[in-house]
């Protein structure tokens, strides 16, 4: 007969405080949203904040850590004193992994005897090579750390999802007006669908290039919980990893009275970091996340979590043992890495991906990558939806970062939202008026494809939107005789490069949706003085549009 999970006092308050978490975390995500007027608060990136890894990451990376980051020495202090609780309590995608893991356990209807082994190690040497890679600028917690992966899954994938079947849904019904008499079931959606649209939603029709991979990588990670309990944070997890270093002599251990314990081996099947490798013995406090299930496991009452001094050990605890041969080898992989990430022209800064449009306030392009951690925050919060992931414009080591796609979305003139909270200060918070100042790209015409220039009709489109004072596009009046030989004063369109910022709202708005008439290059950003097609001592006469 299966025996049912423990509950007891302190698993309940557990079990609350994760859900409370997660609940904060999404409620932190969907507060990132576009409200007109409204400057974003820096609160929205707290998760973030309270990252270790993120903070170790970026002081390597960028030789230079942003104020608020230092949050995550709470969670290392809370560490030192009372072990991976993070882990266990309060990491959000440990939350989502928890659940899943109970979920496989009530499929496969049997106990779990797990412990131990070596393999638990392996996320020791995934952490080296993420510092080694950090030391060398080029980290890569996109694809490895917690909050990063649940904020851009979520973000990107699983809540425009959600918005797309509810905004669908409720125009169907608008549209079938389906009722009894005159009542109409629209009466019911409608309000609700209102309140979403205009207060939770407030970006329309949101949707994310690439989201299939995003949100692919994500129900692997949580799939593997189906494999092994919290497969995830037992053996990849760089966060936990660094956590479980901090934690190798906590103030709250683990206590198991030898002479009251039978070996019964209930303690380890309900341990969520399978922290000991053999039954009331082995318990390792770096692999304990302090879910302290195995409390109420115990019919014999002989575990039990105690403060103690930090440099003492007792009989019950052993220490892991880090191979210094794979701890080196690890960080020789990290090296191999960005040697590989960093050998394409691009990456070397020879040549420029004109598709690469990096949001306003982005630093330099290495110096970018050294931080940015691809979390998704700013393509959350942009109002025009245009802040899309990156897939391979910007090399594998640019995966999922953020860039502009000016056919989705624009990059609003009156918008600085995405560099107040960037949490690594990729993106740098400029003020709203440096932000108007400073160049993404430039828009260039086809003149194959213009209007004005191919078909000979005129076409003010570009024109009209451009927001800025001093308008980037301007006319020169052209007769263009036509195939019956009537003469057509035609106003085809330039663009002047002295005040072009490159925002793409002239790309976003062209008659042609298929392949823009004019289109935004990376050419001509501020952040990069080798990527100037416009000499500044040239005339614009010498460099037609």
């Amino acid at each position: 007969m299966k025996r049912r999970t423990p509950r007891s006092a302190i698993t309940r308050v557990r079990r609350s405080v994760q859900v409370a978490v997660l609940l904060v975390f999404v409620a932190a995500l969907l507060l990132a949203r576009p409200v007109p007027g409204e400057t974003p608060s820096r609160l929205l990136a707290l998760f973030f904040y309270l990252d270790p890894l993120i903070l170790v990451s970026t002081a390597l990376a960028a030789h230079a850590v942003p104020t608020a980051l230092l949050l995550a020495l709470l969670t290392v202090v809370a560490t030192i004193a009372l072990g991976r609780v993070f882990c266990g309590w309060f990491c959000p995608l440990g939350t989502v992994h928890a659940a899943t893991s109970r979920l496989a356990d009530a499929l496969a209807k049997r106990p779990r005897m797990e412990r131990w082994s070596r393999w638990h190690l392996g996320k020791y040497f995934i952490l080296t090579a993420v510092l080694a890679m950090s030391a060398l600028g080029a980290p890569w917690l996109a694809l490895l750390d917690p909050f990063a992966i649940l904020y851009r899954s979520i973000a990107t994938a699983v809540w425009p999802a959600v918005q797309g079947a509810l905004e669908e849904g409720a125009y169907a019904v608008y549209q079938a007006d389906p009722g009894v008499g005159t009542w109409r079931l629209a009466a019911l959606t409608e309000p609700p669908y209102r309140f979403l649209r205009d207060h939770v939603f407030v970006a329309p029709g949101q949707a994310y290039v690439g989201n299939g991979l995003i949100l692919a990588f994500f129900l692997a990670t949580v799939g593997l919980n189906f494999v092994r309990r919290r497969f995830w944070c037992r053996y990849v997890c760089p966060l936990g990893a660094l956590l479980g270093l901090l934690a190798w002599r906590p103030w709250l251990r683990r206590r198991v009275e030898a002479h009251a314990c039978n070996g019964c081996g209930l303690c380890g099947q309900h341990c969520h970091g399978a922290a000991s490798d053999r039954p009331g013995e082995g318990w390792k406090p770096q692999e304990c996340m302090g879910c302290m299930n195995c409390t109420p496991a115990c019919p014999q009452a002989s575990v039990g979590f105690h403060l103690v001094k930090p440099w003492t050990r007792h009989t019950s605890e052993v220490t892991i043992d880090l191979s210094r041969r794979n701890l080196l080898a690890s960080g020789a992989a990290g090296m191999v890495g960005v040697v590989l990430l960093r050998s394409s022209p691009q990456a070397r800064g020879k040549t420029f991906n004109p598709e690469l449009i990096r949001p306003p306030g982005s630093r330099a392009e290495s110096d970018f990558l050294a931080r940015c951690i691809a979390c998704g925050t700013c393509m959350k919060i942009c109002p025009t939806g245009g802040l899309q992931p990156a897939i391979l414009e910007a090399g594998l080591s640019g995966l999922w970062t953020p860039r502009l796609v000016m056919t989705v979305g624009y990059c609003d003139h009156e918008c600085n939202r995405c560099g107040q909270v960037c949490p690594t200060q990729a993106i740098a918070p400029l003020a709203l008026a440096e932000k108007k100042q400073t160049r993404i790209g430039l828009a260039v015409f086809d003149f194959n494809r213009c209007i004005p220039y191919a078909y000979g009709r005129n076409c003010m489109v570009c024109e009209e939107h451009c927001p800025v004072p001093t308008k980037a596009i301007y006319f020169r009046p052209v007769d263009v005789g036509d195939r019956n030989g009537i003469v057509n004063r035609i106003l085809q369109p330039r663009v002047d490069p002295e005040h072009c910022t490159g925002c793409g709202i002239c790309e976003n708005v062209c008659p042609f949706k298929d392949r823009p008439a004019i289109r935004v290059s990376s050419a001509g950003e501020t952040r990069h003085p080798n990527n100037q097609p416009i000499l500044s001592d040239a005339g614009s006469e010498a460099y037609p549009s």
